[in-house]
């Protein structure tokens, strides 16, 4: 019989800058902006933009908003990234370390976290904690794992979980998750989803001619879905809600966080502004593109979101956390990792 392969388990999560100080925003944003599949424009331009004005503008607002949300034990997002990964750590034997794509917590320290608790691993398994395709997060946070593990030329090999986006386990978690908040009243639940530029998907289409090229795309069966954050997300939101029974009329999709023009619609912030005028005076909210909550999910949504709509005309507001550390996702990335780990 042969041995069994020693392998360790890697999550990575996008990151947070140190503290709330607008320094540390400064660095972190630069860092996270200057990322070329963030921001794809040539370094000079890139450079100019970042540096010259985003970062700039951007530092003290961030600063602010990360004060309204800051924890005892520091940013949410790596606070939630840490008790997944020691929940995950109380289920299976392979050593868990987490790394982030931007910040301290590199893959490099990962690494060599996991080689001094089994110095002998043969193997990593990557889970990178997004649940669908887009250049600005799962493909950078890969990209970013490769570049540091052939930096230090490492004798174990690596293997790369991909996106779950329409994995019965990850659609189980969600439902589950949102299933208690539709015993209360409501008149819509908005799928608030992480926007990219349209230029982002395209871009990532393989096939150069299926991406954005018609309204009706994503339902047109192509290679390039593999890809396709529009689509993935479209998927996600489709099966979620039939297996909630959430008719058509009770839900709709926009895009958060959007920076600069050309980004896939509709805004979030824009849809909240014009809901109660529809009719939807209680909402339903919730931010599938993320696992853990985070600056988007709790100051963005949860605080800036819920003031826009309330001052709008709406009555109720509720946003539905994260996966966090809900069992049924624990048992999902049980079942990710140790998939690969056997």
């Amino acid at each position: 019989m042969a041995a069994k392969i020693k392998k360790g388990i890697l999550l990575i999560n996008l990151g947070s800058p140190q503290s709330t100080e607008a320094k540390d925003l400064r660095k972190f944003l630069d860092e996270f902006l200057m990322d070329e599949r963030v921001i794809d424009k040539p370094w000079l331009l890139r450079a100019l933009l970042v540096k010259g004005i985003i970062v700039p503008f951007r530092a003290p607002k961030s600063a602010k908003a990360y004060k309204k949300i800051w924890t005892k034990e520091g940013s949410p997002l790596i606070v939630h990234t840490r008790e997944l990964k020691n929940s995950l750590q109380n289920e299976i034997e392979e050593p868990v370390e987490i790394a982030m794509r931007y910040g301290s917590q590199t893959p490099e320290s990962a690494f060599e976290a996991l080689l001094k608790r089994e110095p002998a691993i043969e193997e990593v398994v990557v889970l990178p904690l997004y649940p669908h395709y887009a250049m600005s997060s799962y493909e950078t946070a890969v990209e970013n794992v490769k570049e540091s593990y052939q930096k230090k030329k490492y004798s174990f090999r690596l293997s790369f979980i991909p996106p779950f986006y329409n994995d019965s386990d990850y659609l189980r978690a969600l439902s589950e998750n949102i299933k208690p908040y539709l015993n209360q009243p409501y008149d819509q639940i908005l799928f608030s989803y992480h926007g990219v530029p349209g230029r982002h998907i395209r871009k990532s289409d393989i096939t150069g001619c299926h991406c954005l090229n018609s309204e009706n795309c994503c339902e047109v069966d192509s290679p390039a879905h593999a890809f396709c954050y529009r689509h993935q997300i479209r998927t996600t939101t489709k099966l979620v809600t039939e297996m909630l029974n959430i008719p058509e009329n009770k839900y709709s999709i926009s895009f958060q966080s959007r920076l600069g023009k050309g980004w896939l619609t509709p805004f979030t912030d824009i849809r909240l502004q014009e809901l109660p005028g529809e009719g939807i005076k209680n909402l339903l909210i919730i931010c599938p593109a993320f696992v853990s909550d985070c600056l988007e999910t709790l100051e963005e949504i949860a605080i800036r979101g819920k003031e826009t709509f309330m001052k709008a005309g709406g009555e109720s507001f509720k946003m539905i956390p994260c996966l966090n550390t809900i069992p049924l996702w624990i048992k999902a990335v049980k079942g990710y990792v140790t998939k690969e780990a056997n």
